[in-house]
């Protein structure tokens, strides 16, 4: 594309350099990654600044640099036969250029983005099966992975950077999808990862303490959610969970249309008559006085919440209603999302749950199906690096809603292990605890010495196949050492 087409596309404030006559052959945020005929976006990252790198993308054959930042004298840019261009605020002028460059893919697809605490990945996941499942060609991006259709990219953020992220959705496009499920993340609302984005759909599942570490306070949390609803033109459709104290909040200056979900008497998606088993649920959504019988392999009030939302979206997404039901019957688990396995008695159940409302929630949907007749054994740890609040409170939680816990390491990052452990042990009251830090040795104490009817909770890391320990990264899966130590036959 011809820099003077993709110039118009950012409010600049100084453009020094020669303009025409120049071919972009891509946008870039990362020095590293830099190619020739480059636009170089200087962004400030949480570990490390752009405009400190700004000489190495010139040297690199960077062609435009767009800074927000006046710190270098503009021969430097004229002497190389560079465009320097001057912006307020260098992340927004990443995403404009970004859309202008990849043509606007967000105004070609049928964008459907979800939101909140805990439920984001599952949501999405049950989106995209069920469109696929009434053959729309449908990309997801998110935690797990990124698809178009049934093509895997691998994931590194939950939401990417604005650059990749248009690149992904323009590749959606080409290859002829439809729909796009996305999950969004507060960190990519808060950074205008996703700013200028059409969304038709936004669902907002929950907001519980997460976070904090970035985001200061819980009130900035929840304003960075708002984000995605303020946006919406009025064409577009809200679906927010009405159980969730905050969801007036969250759409009270939308100009889209709004719909709320949960087990309020007020919802327009309401869920009746729940019945849990730790292989699946039925229950009923109510919507305009019509009745929908649900039968899905998931469990949990909480996965009822994510599969209402599904149904909500695709509904209003023109999906016949019969279609959506008998696409929930043949869902697959979410990878690392309540996943279980089962040998005789003895069943291993891998979640992400890490903040204490997921794991709350998680403990007490095993505890309301197996009431007092099974052990409940729960391993888990907190990362490193993250918010320090949550530690003590998920002591306390897995403590109190389990048979025994094993205090073990999640991904300590750059903290201490043993520290990490020590804070989640100060919020334990009772003696149902042992700790053990290596993870490994932890899942084989839990999975081998328990008794023969245990439910094992393996909480924190879901779907991760990596243990973070320092600056190294290793191959670790919960779900890979679990099913290591139960024996033959496995039912999966």
């Amino acid at each position: 594309m011809e820099l003077t087409k993709l110039i118009n596309s950012v409010h600049a404030i100084q453009v020094a350099g020669e303009v025409e006559r120049k071919d972009i052959s891509t946008i870039c945020c990362d020095s590293r990654a830099i190619t020739k005929g480059c636009v170089f976006v200087a962004i400030k990252g949480l570990a490390s600044d752009g405009h400190d790198f700004v000489l190495d993308a010139i040297s690199k054959g960077a062609t435009v640099v767009v800074l927000d930042k006046n710190c270098f004298p503009e021969e430097i840019f004229l002497h190389r036969n560079v465009t320097k261009i001057l912006v307020v605020n260098s992340r927004i002028a990443l995403a404009e250029l970004s859309h202008s460059f990849y043509k606007e893919p967000s105004n070609r697809l049928a964008l459907i983005g979800i939101t909140g605490t805990n439920g984001k990945t599952t949501t999405a996941w049950l989106i995209q099966h069920i469109l696929r499942f009434a053959n729309h060609k449908t990309g997801l991006m998110g935690t797990i992975a990124n698809y178009i259709d049934e093509e895997v990219i691998p994931s590194k953020l939950t939401t990417p950077e604005s650059n990749d992220l248009c690149e992904l959705l323009y590749d959606m496009v080409r290859k002829d999808c439809s729909h796009a499920v996305m999950e969004v993340s507060s960190h990519s609302l808060a950074l205008d990862r996703v700013y200028g984005l059409n969304y038709k759909t936004a669902i907002f599942t929950n907001l519980t303490i997460d976070h904090l570490d970035f985001h200061g306070t819980i009130e900035n949390y929840r304003d960075a959610k708002k984000k995605l609803f303020d946006n919406l033109k009025e064409t577009s459709s809200a679906i927010v969970n009405i159980d969730d104290s905050n969801w007036n909040e969250i759409v009270k200056d939308t100009k889209a249309k709004v719909y709320t979900y949960g087990t309020s008497e007020d919802a327009d998606f309401r869920i009746e008559n729940l019945r849990c088993e730790l292989s699946g649920s039925e229950f009923s959504i109510r919507h305009n006085e019509e009745f929908y019988s649900i039968q899905v392999s998931l469990s949990g009030a909480f996965n009822a919440s994510n599969i209402t939302a599904a149904f909500a979206a695709c509904l209003l997404e023109g999906i016949d209603p019969m279609v959506i039901i008998e696409a929930l019957k043949v869902t697959r688990q979410t990878p690392g999302r309540f996943e279980m396995y089962t040998e005789n008695e003895k069943s291993v159940i891998v979640d992400y749950a890490h903040t204490p409302d997921s794991l709350e929630k998680t403990l007490n949907n095993i505890k309301e199906i197996v009431k007092d007749t099974r052990p409940i054994i729960t391993v888990f740890g907190c990362g490193g690096n993250r918010d320090k609040s949550k530690r003590p409170m998920m002591g306390k939680i897995a403590s109190e809603l389990s048979s025994e816990v094993i205090v073990t390491s999640d991904n300590p990052r750059n903290e201490d292990a043993e520290q990490i452990i020590s804070e989640i042990v100060k919020g334990i009251e009772n003696s149902n605890f042992k700790i053990i830090v290596n993870r490994r040795e932890a899942i084989a104490e839990a999975v081998t010495s328990s008794p023969a009817n245990a439910v094992i909770l393996i909480a924190g890391k879901g779907h991760e196949d990596y243990q973070i320990i320092g600056n190294e990264k290793t191959h670790f899966s919960d779900k890979e050492e679990a099913l290591s130590h139960l024996r033959e036959n496995v039912v999966i």
